[in-house]
């Protein structure tokens, strides 16, 4: 995750989970529990003897559960070096070793009667530890081949969205209108247009440089201030933010151009669009604020990572057309967003939108990654 990776939809399929994640930490050890607290209610006799048995499996499964995701945890780098199904046989076998090992050395704690017949208890701790594997490795590949589409068709929306048509034409014009007057400036323009499509035509990766990311969105606000002059102005504020730190590719620019298509652009004074990039630990903020148009209600409302969406697809707002129109068009942009985010970043990333009368603003926080040095 730390170095920038081209987004190939099949090669994400088999990768295993990253283990040093938050998120996939925190479901790891849901699945585990609730997996737990299902097999007590199939052993138990009566509802009365099931939190016995949900004691019984916590005192073996907790230790064993802390070591192996500690033991994944240092191992990880490793790992990643591994063929998909080598890694996934060396995560099974690490998860029997320390659940016998923990099974031995707890002698009469989990074994009071002493050593079972035929090693029978041992063979069914090492099933039982397979098997639980098995699910939470089926359940992160079943998620990951449901999630990487959004690796796909942010290539499509790239070329069908991010530069699009219309944008392509007015830049023309403009170029075309200065040409004569300020040669050197419509220079200037075709090269920035030049980038934009080259940018657009190559191969997306999961990660690249957040300078990069800056100086594209700064070569798309310079094509479209040639067409709107001085009502389009942009007040960059960026805080202590190292160079070598890492971002999805087009995560700033499409929000910078939904903000001057359905804020700045509306309005017949123009605005100012407000961005701030700072570092606060091990998290990067980013902050993207248009006045639109003003409305007669006011509405704010922070998401999480898997369900900040739904107020712009219920389409039950009570806002006015505007409104609704600004939704459906954003709709795409920000779901390819937050599906890039859920599966790069899990729920070690949030997105928030807030809505007023007069203004519209987008904050993103993700965690701080930076260029592994070479």
């Amino acid at each position: 995750m730390n170095n920038p990776r081209s987004i190939k939809q099949n090669a994400q399929l088999d990768v295993l989970p990253n283990f040093r994640n938050l998120g996939i930490l925190l479901r790891i050890l849901l699945i585990s529990n609730g997996l737990a607290v299902l097999q007590a209610v199939l052993q138990a006799n009566a509802w009365t003897d099931v939190g016995q048995r949900i004691m019984q499996i916590a005192t073996l499964l907790t230790p064993v559960l802390l070591t192996s995701l500690m033991l994944l945890w240092v191992i990880q780098p490793w790992l990643n070096r591994l063929p998909y199904w080598c890694g996934v046989l060396a995560v099974m076998v690490l998860a029997v070793v320390v659940t016998l090992s923990i099974y031995y050395f707890g002698g009469e704690v989990y074994s009071p009667s002493g050593s079972s017949k035929y090693y029978f208890d041992e063979a069914r701790y090492a099933l039982l530890s397979m098997m639980m594997c098995g699910i939470l490795l089926l359940y992160f590949r079943l998620r990951t081949k449901r999630l990487s589409r959004a690796l796909h068709e942010a290539r499509l929306q790239v070329l069908r969205a991010r530069i699009r048509p219309h944008f392509l034409f007015n830049t023309i014009n403009a170029v075309l209108g200065i040409m004569r007057t300020q040669p050197k400036q419509a220079e200037t323009a075709l090269e920035d247009m030049a980038d934009l499509f080259r940018m657009a035509m190559s191969d997306a990766r999961d990660l690249v440089p957040l300078s990069r990311e800056i100086q594209l969105s700064k070569q798309y606000i310079a094509l479209e201030q040639l067409r709107m002059g001085d009502r389009l102005n942009v007040d960059w504020q960026i805080q202590d933010v190292p160079d070598n730190a890492l971002i999805p590719p087009l995560l700033l620019q499409p929000l910078l151009e939904n903000a001057v298509y359905h804020g700045i652009e509306a309005l017949p004074e123009g605005g100012s669009i407000k961005i701030l990039l700072r570092l606060s630990g091990d998290e990067l903020y980013l902050t993207v604020e248009n006045p639109c148009v003003e409305r007669d209600t006011s509405e704010k409302r922070a998401h999480g990572i898997g369900d900040f969406l739904n107020k712009y697809e219920s389409g039950k707002s009570s806002l006015p057309a505007t409104g609704h129109k600004q939704r459906s068009n954003n709709k795409m942009a920000l779901l390819n967003i937050r599906e890039r985010l859920d599966l790069l970043f899990d729920a070690e990333a949030r997105y928030q939108v807030e809505s007023g009368n007069n203004f519209y603003r987008v904050e993103i926080t993700l965690p701080y990654v930076k260029v592994r040095p070479s």
